[in-house]
């Protein structure tokens, strides 16, 4: 968890101050986290990760018989 804050404070809450509001940090927070790569998905970012199970997930598989 450490590494975790560690990372955020480095990469976003330090680079980016003054905040200014609220709402500000709020919104870099969640656009933060919805970029970040994640190891347990592959290293994607969970948009990424989410949008390419649906088109898996939704694609038509093709049978064949013999």
């Amino acid at each position: 968890m450490k590494s975790t804050i560690g990372l955020f404070k480095t990469e976003l809450i330090k680079p980016r101050r003054p905040w200014r509001t609220l709402s500000q940090v709020e919104l870099a927070i969640a656009e933060w986290v919805d970029r970040r790569l994640h190891g347990e998905i592959g290293h994607i970012p969970p948009a990424e990760y989410e949008t390419n199970y649906y088109f898996t997930a939704t694609k038509p598989q093709v049978k064949t018989t013999s």
